[in-house]
C-alpha cells in the first residue's frame, strides 16, 4: 500500500482530479466547491471506541455519502508509470474509483477511494466532499452483497507542496477508509491547489 505515498501522487492528483475550466466560464454554476473548515480537521477521539471488527476481504461496487448526496459507482484505479494513483475517466463525472491493489473498503488497513471535484462541464461526483462534517457517514457497497458503514473523522485541505503522504496512505490497524479529490483553491494558471481528504473509520456493517 505505502507503494503509492509519495510526493508525486499528491501532484497528479491536483491535476487529474478537476480542472476548473467551468470556473472560468462565467454565469451560474461557477461557484467554486466547498473547503472544510478547519474544527473538522479534529478528529474526535471518542470514535476510536466506535470501531466496528474488520470484514473479509470484497471488492466494492459503489459509495454513498447521504448527507452530501453522492451515489456513484467505483470503478477500479491502478498506478500510473510514474508510481502514482491513476484517476477514473474525467468525463464520466458521476464514477469514483478505489486503489484495487490495496485494501478493500471494510478489511483491516486504509482503503483509498478517489473522484474528481469538477470537469469541464461542471461539478462532478466529489464536488461537495469539503462541505462533509465529523460524525458524517459513508457507506460502500461491496461484490459480497454487504454494506461497509464508516464514520467521518476528520476532514482536511492541503496544500500540494506540503500533501503528508504517510498519513494519508500509510497501513492502518484497523478499517480505514480516505476519500480524496481536488481543493485548496483555484488558480487559472495552475489549476487546484491541493486536495481534500476525508479520513473515516469502519463503524458497522449490514
Amino acid at each position: 500500500m505505502r507503494s503509492i505515498g509519495d510526493t508525486a501522487i499528491a501532484a497528479v492528483t491536483v491535476v487529474a482530479l478537476g480542472s476548473g475550466v467551468f470556473l472560468l466560464g462565467g454565469g451560474t454554476g461557477t461557484h467554486a466547491p466547498p473547503q472544510p473548515a478547519a474544527a473538522e480537521g479534529r478528529a474526535d477521539p471518542a470514535g476510536d471506541r466506535l470501531a466496528a471488527a474488520a470484514l473479509p476481504p470484497s471488492p466494492p461496487t459503489r459509495i454513498h455519502i447521504p448527507s452530501i448526496r453522492v451515489d456513484a459507482p467505483l470503478t477500479g484505479l491502478g498506478l500510473t508509470k510514474s508510481g502514482s494513483l491513476d484517476v477514473p475517466p474525467a468525463a464520466e463525472k458521476n464514477l469514483a474509483g478505489w486503489y484495487e491493489a490495496g485494501t478493500t473498503p471494510g478489511e483491516t488497513g486504509t482503503a483509498i477511494v478517489a473522484g474528481h471535484v469538477d470537469n469541464t462541464q461542471g461539478p462532478a461526483v466529489f464536488y461537495d466532499l469539503g462541505a462533509l462534517k465529523r460524525g458524517a457517514t459513508v457507506e460502500v457497497d461491496r461484490r459480497d452483497g454487504g454494506v461497509a458503514v464508516f464514520t467521518v473523522d476528520a476532514i482536511e485541505v492541503y496544500q500540494a507542496r506540503n500533501f503528508p503522504d504517510e498519513k494519508v496512505y500509510a497501513p492502518a490497524k484497523r478499517p480505514e477508509l480516505r476519500v480524496i479529490t481536488c481543493g485548496g483553491g483555484y488558480s487559472k494558471s495552475t489549476g487546484y491547489q491541493g486536495n481534500v481528504v476525508v479520513f473515516a473509520h469502519l463503524t458497522g456493517s449490514r
